[in-house]
């Protein structure tokens, strides 16, 4: 993968990684019991995001590492709107909680591997032009 690719990658799962936050975001007015019908419409347009970005970026991810696409489909699913979620027993609502936060941090593990991929090959670029290489 060259640069340029890598640069768009990462900033494809910076995108994804933001979907993400926001999914957590509607997770805590479920519990809180304050939400709206515009924050229904938001949350499924998130989960869209989710959806589409998950397929997209599984056929870049390379050497997997990637949270299983099987994990983030049964939480998509277990979580089909905020109203679904805010009627929840307290301990299903923590494990939807407790999945979020297994699939944030493996895309997190799967951004910083990128990233120490992407300032490996600019140095690499660094030391190429001071030696007149690409």
């Amino acid at each position: 993968m060259d640069k340029k690719q890598l640069d768009a990658l990462i900033l494809q799962l910076e995108n994804h990684v933001e979907c993400w936050k926001q999914f957590n975001h509607f997770l805590s007015l479920a519990r809180a019991k304050t939400f709206t019908p515009e924050d229904e419409t938001q949350f499924l347009e998130v989960k869209s995001n989710i959806a589409q970005g998950l397929e997209m970026l599984m056929s870049q991810v390379e050497g997997g590492g990637a949270p299983p696409r099987e994990e983030i489909h049964a939480l998509l699913t277990n979580a089909p709107s905020i109203r679904y979620m805010s009627e929840l027993a307290d301990n299903s609502l923590r494990g939807l909680e407790n999945q979020w936060h297994k699939i944030f941090l493996g895309w997190q593990g799967i951004l910083g591997q990128l990233k120490v991929k992407q300032k490996e090959l600019e140095g690499k670029s660094f030391f190429g032009s001071l030696f007149g290489k690409k």
